[in-house]
């Protein structure tokens, strides 16, 4: 069970049109200071100014040791294009001259002349690893690549800076059982208690830091970063929920904003509810895109998929590899090949082996989007997005709130509405510490221009967020660029409008007309 909010799902669409998924494959490619504390404000923001003015030596001007970047887990080791090292940062930024935590941070520097700086990119998730994907990524960003150093870093809590692992892999595969919409009193109570042993066993591992690997950690993070590489200026490449670390560090150090990108755009006005409302969306109209592109009624089409996995909740599928299909993992196999237009035919077949009782290629996009590889291990990713996301969003839903709430998702999707409505109560159920706020503040009088990129067709992200975004950050600051486009995320996704609009920003500091439409 994890959230739809993982830009890191493009990955492993990528993978399944390079590798292909067919029906004996099981090994293809997959959102706080402290407990309690109050949602960040436009006071804040000159209290963490004065707070890094006020930083130690030890911190400030610590000297980067550069050097050739390891194997990762199951990542090989990048070209010597590429250059690695660790960062150290306040545990708690309430106690600067207390413990530190180092951070993993990898760049490539930049090929042409002229350099700008540095560009800082988040890929989202919460809880997606810079350190693994930024070479991959270099590709589609080669111009910027030319003026400026490519940088990105494991966030705190993430892969290789002090990531949290909470459960085994042997028991993540067990609760691939329980039933993620449950329909007994029985499942209910699975259900919830599984959510109580996921948080348990991240207190166990985490320990301190899980009060400390919120969004406001992050972005403070963030800064150090800027000064420690040597940027006046913050320029910064943020995608799904790097859109709300973004939009967070613009709240807290207006006036270090350079040139910002947010592209597939978080909705910071959203609650943890509402975010779950606008994703039941914003998958179901990509869903409907799917269905039309075949050829099909989308409300029939839903509906026969609905049907589809009542029979899957009923009576799991066989797959060639032993495992079973189960209802949540089918919802799951049908979600990752949204995540990208170009992976629609893969959902195609996908949908009719399972109709045919033949679960494989369902359950191969599920253990793609939940990082599980042929050998039965599971990456981390879910679990640092979950003990980051937990510490962010201070609303708890209760099971008898969620009750109530599920005729709404449910009318707005036959699909996904059961299983994000749910997912409201079940995320942070019983978690160990206190979130931060229900909505992060954004607020940046005084920044310069950010550019803010939404995708009229994305389904984790929903188009109508990056008008959100804009309107929260303020007059004068956000300016929306919208592609009319599908997938999530527009840069690097096929349109030449936006790549170029993007590239001129950042590479020449031309800000486009607020509201400029990219249609191809």
């Amino acid at each position: 069970m994890a959230r739809f909010v993982r830009w890191t799902a493009l990955m492993a669409a990528a993978a399944l049109l390079t590798a292909g998924c067919s029906s004996g494959s099981s090994d293809d490619g997959k959102d706080g200071a402290g407990a309690g504390d109050a949602k960040p404000s436009a006071a804040d923001s000159s209290s963490a100014t004065s707070t890094t003015a006020a930083l130690p030596a030890s911190l400030t001007a610590q000297k980067l040791d550069w050097g050739r970047c390891k194997a990762t887990g199951d990542s090989a080791a990048p070209s010597s294009d590429w250059q690695c090292t660790t960062l150290k940062v306040p545990l708690d930024w309430a106690k600067p001259d207390g413990s530190t935590i180092g951070l993993a941070l990898i760049r490539s520097k930049a090929t042409g002349g002229d350099r700008i700086g540095s560009l800082l990119f988040n890929f989202g998730g919460p809880g997606g690893s810079g350190v693994d994907y930024m070479p991959a990524y270099s590709a589609t960003v080669s111009a910027l690549h030319e003026r400026y150093d490519l940088v990105s870093w494991d966030p705190r809590g993430v892969a290789a800076s002090e990531g949290v692992r909470c459960r085994s892999d042997k028991a993540i595969q067990a609760a691939e059982d329980v039933d993620a919409t449950p329909d007994t009193p029985a499942e209910e109570k699975a259900y919830f208690q599984d959510a109580t042993d996921f948080g348990k066993g991240c207190e166990k591992v985490a320990g301190k830091l899980m009060s400390h690997v919120s969004t406001t950690d992050t972005a403070r993070d963030m800064d150090l970063m800027r000064q420690v590489l040597g940027d006046t200026k913050m320029h910064y490449f943020g995608i799904s929920y790097g859109t709300e670390l973004g939009g967070v560090y613009a709240h807290l150090f207006p006036t270090r904003v350079g040139r910002l990108i947010l592209d597939a755009v978080v909705d910071p006005s959203a609650d943890s509810v509402g975010h779950a409302l606008n994703q039941t969306r914003g998958f179901q109209r990509a869903l409907d895109d799917y269905l039309k592109s075949t050829g099909q009624d989308p409300a029939q089409g839903s509906k026969k998929i609905a049907a589809l996995l009542k029979q899957i909740d009923a009576k799991p599928l066989a797959t060639s590899t032993g495992r079973q299909l189960t209802q949540t993992l089918a919802l799951t196999g049908i979600v990752l090949p949204l995540y990208s237009k170009e992976s629609w035919p893969t959902l195609t077949s996908a949908l009719d082996s399972a109709k045919e009782g033949d679960g494989s290629e369902l359950l191969a996009l599920a253990d793609g989007y939940n990082d599980r590889d042929s050998a039965g291990h599971y990456g981390t990713t879910t679990h640092s997005q979950r003990v980051i996301s937990c510490l962010d969003d201070k609303q708890r839903p209760t099971p008898e709130q969620t009750q109530k709430l599920l005729p709404e998702f449910e009318k707005i999707s036959p699909v996904f509405g059961d299983f994000l409505g749910w997912d409201t109560a079940g995320w942070c159920h019983d978690w160990p510490v206190a979130g931060q706020y229900d909505t992060p503040e954004v607020s940046a009088p005084g920044a310069a221009p950010i550019l803010v990129v939404g995708n009229t067709g994305d389904p984790a992200t929903p188009y109508e967020g990056a008008r959100k975004m804009v309107d929260e950050l303020g007059k004068g600051v956000g300016v929306e660029l919208t592609w009319k486009g599908e997938g999530h995320g527009a840069y690097g996704s096929g349109s030449d409008c936006v790549d170029s609009t993007v590239d001129a920003y950042l590479l020449k500091g031309t800000v486009p007309k607020d509201g400029k439409v990219c249609a191809s």
